[in-house]
């Protein structure tokens, strides 16, 4: 009880601090030129201060280091906090001088390389599939950490496109999977729910600041940092991954992933660089498709919400009823990305199926053209 209470207190001040903290580095940045200038692919019409991670990143790094000292080993919390310091660096350095991608993946790769050969057994190291067994991934384990780690974090980066996306995104991405792991994982693994619900508070302070409309942005700052955490702290379950247990945080992050995923096979069906921009992304194809700003804000909080049912689902279903919702999802997931054009106009492959199998007369038709074409 006694513990209950304090905990809470503590996290009360987290969000106390980063409410302080975000309208005074806010002031700062923008003088330092961590602007966010208006464009065609911009929806701020006037300069915008950025970098809003800084004050998440310090009020996190101040909270664990120093209000949640008996509760989280140092030697546990000083890697992530050096690997997340690099992350910021890199983010802030491109909300001021935009640096290339390249320069950005490189700082991003150093972080990763940190999480994998200095912190605490943060790593993807095998998996186990059912009729199969357990499958150790060898050599291939530091690649595969250094990917995912890489993967989810420009997700998260990718959807940071509306007031209060990314930053509500996170918080219930991170509230999933510091409830999963508060109830999944060992008691001497405690230290690792606390962290995330820390990280959870901080964004918390900072959320009223960023939410439509917006008076400080994220930058690349803040998305890559919320990015970059919630790839770590994911990893924390997939010690001994099952396909479950590596599924289960990909579902938590079902938007951004989708969205991710989406943007690389359009732009690759394209011709286009990966790297490369465009307006195509989910929240562009909401606000294209008559949602207000704070509309498609709030449906995507909704999607953001279901995904992670989903995957809480998974925590409590039998192997075939988990092998069975995922097939279902999967299906979903393909028709809600046709039914809005993700990926594109016309690259409807199950809608088209689905009339062709139950439509006759559209059906004949098609076989008209095919013949015409033969």
């Amino acid at each position: 009880m006694t513990f209950t209470y304090q905990f809470i207190v503590k996290l009360f001040i987290t969000v106390i601090i980063c409410i302080v903290l975000t309208p005074i580095l806010k002031l700062i940045t923008f003088r330092l030129g961590a602007v966010d200038m208006p464009n065609e692919r911009r929806i701020n019409k006037e300069p915008m201060p950025t970098a809003g991670g800084i004050p998440i990143f310090i009020t996190f790094a101040f909270s664990t280091w120093f209000l949640f000292r008996e509760n989280i080993p140092k030697s546990y919390l000083w890697p992530i906090l050096l690997a997340a310091g690099i992350v910021v660096l890199t983010g802030f350095i491109d909300d001021v001088k935009e640096i290339s991608p390249k320069m950005k993946l490189l700082g991003l790769t150093i972080a990763a390389l940190i999480i994998y050969y200095v912190a605490d057994d943060i790593r993807l190291d095998s998996i186990s599939i059912f009729f199969i067994g357990k499958i150790h991934f060898g050599i291939f384990s530091m690649p595969l950490t250094v990917l995912w780690i890489l993967g989810l974090t420009n997700a998260i980066n990718l959807i940071d496109g509306l007031d209060g996306l990314a930053s509500g995104v996170s918080i219930i991405a991170l509230s999933t999977i510091g409830i999963i792991g508060f109830f999944f994982l060992h008691v001497s693994s405690i230290h690792i729910p606390i962290m995330i619900f820390v990280l959870v508070a901080a964004i918390l302070g900072f959320f009223p600041y960023n939410y439509h409309p917006a008076k400080i942005y994220l930058g690349d700052t803040g998305a890559l940092f919320l990015g970059f955490m919630i790839s770590v702290v994911s990893l924390q379950g997939l010690k001994n991954a099952t396909i479950i247990t590596l599924i289960t945080p990909l579902f938590i992050l079902g938007v951004p992933i989708t969205d991710t995923l989406s943007a690389i096979i359009r732009r690759l069906l394209n011709k286009k660089p990966i790297s490369s921009a465009d307006k195509m992304h989910l929240h562009h194809r909401l606000i294209s498709l008559g949602f207000s700003h704070k509309g498609a804000v709030l449906t995507i909080y909704c999607l953001a919400l279901v995904f992670s049912f989903i995957a809480l689902l998974l925590n409590y279903t039998s192997f075939w009823g988990s092998v069975l919702l995922i097939i279902a999802v999967g299906l979903g997931i393909e028709l809600f990305i046709e039914l809005i054009e993700l990926v594109g106009p016309k690259r409807q492959p199950v809608m088209y199926l689905f009339k062709l199998l139950g439509n006759k007369s559209f059906r004949d038709d098609q076989l008209k053209k095919y013949k015409i074409k033969k």
